[in-house]
């Protein structure tokens, strides 16, 4: 359990809501029916329900799916809740996710575009 989780790349964020009642299956389901994404890559997909106080991952680790459940004692995590879609997370979207802070902070300095230097 958890052998390939050091090797995760990619952290899509699934926006909206989702029935947490859902299992493996169910999530999976969601990943490749809704999102139209494969849900057997390497990548790591996070669900939230309406309490937003829970946090369900699915995770392919190449013999079986891991899930994963966080419960938060105190807050609440805060994300989209406009369409189901999948947001693909850097690693400091992340951070700040599991911080209880918003994914889209307005003072924070953005990532350098390649272009003119003058």
């Amino acid at each position: 359990m958890l052998k390939e989780f050091a090797s995760v790349t990619q952290v899509y964020l699934v926006t909206g809501y989702t029935d947490l009642r859902r299992g493996i299956d169910g999530l999976a389901e969601v990943v490749q029916g809704k999102l139209e994404l494969d849900p057997y890559n390497t990548a790591l997909f996070l669900f939230c329900g309406r309490r937003r106080d829970r946090i369900k991952g699915l995770l392919w680790e190449g013999d079986g799916f891991l899930l994963l459940y966080k419960r938060l004692d105190n807050g609440c995590f805060r994300w989209s809740r406009n369409e189901t879609e999948a947001k693909l997370l850097t690693e400091q979207e992340i951070r700040w996710l599991f911080e209880g802070l918003e994914l889209e902070q307005p003072k924070a300095i953005k990532p350098g575009v390649r272009g003119i230097i003058y």
